[in-house]
Formats: C-alpha cells, sequence, structure tokens
C-alpha cells in the first residue's frame, strides 16, 4: 500500500488577523460590533424623540393656534358689544343712531384726552373739576333745550312786539330770534372793539351781529326732548376737554417733578457716595 503524498499536505492556509469560519468571534470584533449597535440604539431614540417632539409641536400650533383664534373672537365680540351699545343708545336715548356715533366717538377721544394729561401728571383733581364744570353745562343746556325753553321764549317776545309786523307765526319766531340777537350781539361787539378804533369798532360789530343772527336762528328751532337732551350731552363732551386744556394752559405742567421721575436719583446719589468713599481711602499720590 503507497503512501498518496498530496493527502498528506496540509490544506490552504488561513489569512492572518481573520477568524476560521468555525471559531468565535474576536474581541474587537465584539467590541465593534456592541458600538455599531450602540449606535444604532441611540439613533432609534433620537428618531423617536424628534418624532414625538414633532407631534408635540404641532400639537402646541394647533392649541395656539386654536386659542388665538378664540381669544380674537372674544375680542371681536366685545368691541362689537361696545360699538352696538353705543349705536343702541343713542337710538334709544336720543332718538337716532347717529348721535350714538357722533357722541361715542367724542367720548372716546375726550377719555383719549384725559389719559394723555394724566400721562403728563395733571392731577385728577383739575380733571375733574373740568369735568364737573362741562357736565353742568351740558345739564343746564340739555334741560333748557329739552323743554324748548328758547324758542318758546322768541315765540312769546315775536308775538308781542312783531304780531302786527309778521303775522305768520313760523316766520315771526325765527326773524326775531334772529334780528334781535344780532342786535344785542353787534352792540357788543361794537362797544368790544371800540378802544381800539373806529375799524376795529366796525369789524366786531359785524362779526358779532353774524355771530348772533346764527345763535338766534339756532335758539329760535324748535327742539325735541330727545335731541334737546342730546345738544347737552354733546356741549359736555366738547367743553370737557376745553377747560381741562385752558386748566393745563393757565396751571401749566411740573416739568421738574415729570423730569425726577425719570432721574435715577438713588442710584447717582449711590454712586457719589462710592466715589468719594474710594478717593477718602486712596492715597495721593506724591507730587514729584
Amino acid at each position: 500500500m503507497s503512501d498518496d503524498g498530496a493527502s498528506m499536505r496540509p490544506g490552504p492556509g488561513t489569512p492572518a488577523g481573520q477568524a476560521a469560519p468555525g471559531d468565535p468571534p474576536g474581541l474587537r470584533t465584539q467590541i465593534g460590533a456592541t458600538f455599531d449597535a450602540g449606535k444604532r440604539l441611540l439613533r432609534a431614540h433620537v428618531d423617536l424623540a424628534k418624532t414625538e417632539l414633532g407631534e408635540i409641536v404641532d400639537e402646541v400650533k394647533r392649541m395656539v393656534a386654536l386659542g388665538g383664534a378664540a381669544i380674537g373672537l372674544l375680542l371681536l365680540a366685545a368691541v362689537l358689544l361696545f360699538i352696538g351699545g353705543i349705536l343702541f343708545l343713542g337710538e334709544w336715548l336720543f332718538g337716532s343712531i347717529g348721535w350714538g356715533v357722533l357722541l361715542g366717538t367724542l367720548l372716546l377721544v375726550d377719555v383719549a384726552l384725559v389719559l394723555f394729561l394724566a400721562a403728563l401728571d395733571v392731577s385728577g383733581r383739575r380733571i375733574g373739576t373740568a369735568f364737573a364744570i362741562a357736565a353742568a353745562i351740558g345739564i343746564a343746556v340739555g334741560v333748557v333745550l329739552g323743554l324748548d325753553v328758547l324758542h318758546q321764549g322768541w315765540q312769546a317776545l315775536g308775538d308781542s312786539i312783531a304780531s302786527t309786523v309778521i303775522a305768520d307765526q313760523a316766520t315771526r319766531t325765527p326773524v326775531t330770534a334772529v334780528v334781535g340777537l344780532a342786535i344785542i350781539a353787534g352792540i357788543l361787539g361794537f362797544l368790544g372793539g371800540i378802544r381800539s378804533g373806529f375799524r376795529a369798532a366796525l369789524g366786531g360789530l359785524i362779526a358779532a351781529a353774524i355771530i348772533g343772527a346764527i345763535i338766534g336762528w339756532i335758539t329760535a328751532t324748535p327742539v325735541s326732548a330727545q335731541v334737546g337732551a342730546a345738544l347737552g350731552v354733546l356741549v359736555a363732551l366738547i367743553a370737557w376737554p376745553i377747560l381741562a386744556g385752558l386748566d393745563v394752559a393757565r396751571a401749566g405742567i411740573d416739568g421738574e417733578a415729570l423730569a425726577k421721575k425719570f432721574t435715577p436719583d438713588e442710584t447717582i446719589n449711590l454712586t457719589k457716595e462710592t466715589i468719594e468713599w474710594v478717593r477718602a481711602r486712596t492715597p495721593l499720590v506724591p507730587k514729584s
């Protein structure tokens, strides 16, 4: 029996650094596989967190959008209620929505001016005094016009002095008022301007007579109670800012006190004291 030399030769060798197919993985391979698994696990957690955070952000956006829409609708309802309330009061109290628009606008303008004066440190007592005087004027005008006192007075005066000249009462009343107030106002205007010369007196007479005629025509017009009340409120709303402005122009604004509010006095004083303290404890450099 002969030996086969080929059967005694060793098989092909395994490359260095590589394990045989049946051998367990080496330490480096296990560490690399563990590291790769850790990275995949971390990436999976990060991706999951991103997904959940995206869903949370979308939910927050949805809640903010719906909440903002709800708040916007509530503000719109408040504005609608305020404007509608003013228009309703104008129609209910004074017989016209137009009065509500006019008086509501003036009220808002007055409140804005009052807040501006308050921001300039005008005392509330001065603003309240101007309001009280304006309210008294408005009430007086409203009562006089609402009771139709002026028209009835001109009517009675026209009936007594001009009934023989003007037969129609509807014409006699306004003519009496226009002519009467034009004459009275013209005389007052002439007397007021006579100190400045004849031209000034003549100009005062003409201007005052025109103004008196306009006032006479307005006061001779019959006015209902609702319109008289509305005119009284209108006069009060116009007089309030005018009186407050005149008070500010007369008494002025304490600019020094207003500027003091924006000056950090305590900080400045403390800084000065600190500087003086440091100077007192710092040795003087000897002069050479």
